[in-house]
């Protein structure tokens, strides 16, 4: 489930947990979030690693084709 998802999911209820009075429904639903923010976090940080590998990755491409180049000069 997706950390968005998991937030909503939270946000309903806790907002459940404190119309009916029920401190364990409203604790889980902050759980819930905050549980979908962690995935948000984590989400961004593979996102930016996967984006720093594949600049890794062009820049190793250029420097090899470049090498190739010279070579066959």
């Amino acid at each position: 489930m997706g950390g968005r998802i998991d937030m909503a999911k939270g946000r309903i209820k806790e907002a459940a947990g404190a119309l009916i009075n029920n401190d364990k429904l409203r604790a889980q639903g902050q759980t819930d979030q905050a549980v979908g923010r962690v995935k948000q976090a984590a989400a961004g940080v593979v996102q930016e690693a996967r984006n720093d590998a594949r600049k890794i990755v062009d820049k190793a491409r250029q420097v090899a084709q470049k090498a190739v180049d010279k070579a066959r000069r």
